[in-house]
């Protein structure tokens, strides 16, 4: 009989991940059913890249992490300083099992074991899980000619600023994409711009990168400060507004961010091309420009 779940590969299997204090093989971890993250989806997550062993913008996945937390009356089980020294511990296992310097870790904090009741128990503790994979990054042929997304109306909850493990929503908006060979759904409430499935969504017009503004509907993805940041750096104009959907379908460019895709063109909507003239269909300047100002970032902004 084959030990290990089928459902986790046997290359990963033997990671090692955290679980409630201790470190197990990632096919050995074990919650109860009556976790409230298995019952409810009553629990929170958190993405971090990691560059050659180190982690990116780690303080502000944490303070993305902690509002989430407060958002859903969590209690932060951890300091950042807990954090931090476990997740360097995971990141040394994943280097040493499969080579990888360029990472993902994935943490999740869950409400804890209750029986099953709509209310929150204020007597339990949380459950924290974390583990790290290799990078899956976008393929050069990807960076080279960008990728194809369709568009959605935006169906999910309209809690999107909680980064929370209830993810059926984005789940089903992602399916649709990958039902028509696409790479993301482009989500509109109402007519305006929210996000994608599992990215922020950018618009390039008159050179100036524009993307919704901060609210409940969409996540603030780490990405949306790093860009203004990087859009100063480069001298690109940049401001957060409503964008309505007919802006996304004439912009100049179109770009996703997110941790493993950083940033990215994308040169079909709906299987029309993206763009205007001679840079239709084709990655445009202030992707360009951006993109290499990332690669500078990653260096600086790691630990």
């Amino acid at each position: 009989m084959n030990p290990l779940p089928s459902a986790i590969p046997a290359a990963s299997a033997d990671s090692l991940c955290y679980l409630n204090g201790d470190y197990t093989r990632l096919a050995d971890a074990r919650v109860s059913v009556l976790d409230r993250g298995f019952m409810f989806g009553d629990g929170v997550y958190e993405v971090l890249p990691v560059y050659d062993r180190r982690l990116f913008r780690f303080d502000e996945h944490m303070a993305r992490l902690e509002r989430s937390l407060a958002k859903v009356r969590i209690t932060a089980p951890l300091t950042r300083e807990d954090w931090l020294a476990r997740m360097r511990r995971l990141v040394a296992a994943q280097h040493e099992h499969s080579g990888a310097i360029d990472q993902l870790v994935y943490l999740q904090v869950t409400r804890g074991v209750a029986l099953r009741e709509h209310t929150m128990p204020s007597d339990i503790e949380p459950t924290v899980f974390m583990m790290c994979s290799p990078a899956k990054t976008p393929t050069p042929e990807q960076r080279h000619a960008g990728v194809a997304c369709i568009s959605a109306r935006d169906f999910r909850w309209e809690r999107g600023d909680i980064k929370s493990i209830s993810l059926l929503g984005n789940v089903l908006a992602r399916q649709m994409s990958a039902d028509k060979g696409a790479v993301e759904t482009l989500l509109f409430r109402d007519g305006f711009l929210t996000e994608a499935a599992a990215s922020n969504v950018w618009m390039v017009k008159e050179g100036a990168l524009i993307g919704p503004p901060k609210s409940e509907l969409l996540l603030e993805g780490v990405r949306v400060d790093l860009l203004a940041e990087l859009c100063e750096e480069c001298g690109i104009g940049y401001s957060l507004r409503p964008v309505s959907e007919g802006e996304v379908f004439s912009a100049d460019e179109l770009l996703l961010s997110s941790a493993m895709k950083e940033v990215l063109a994308v040169t079909r909507l709906d299987g029309e091309l993206v763009g205007h003239g001679t840079l239709r269909g084709k990655p445009g300047p202030v992707y360009a420009r951006l993109y290499e100002a990332y690669q500078r970032a990653k260096p600086i902004q790691s630990i």
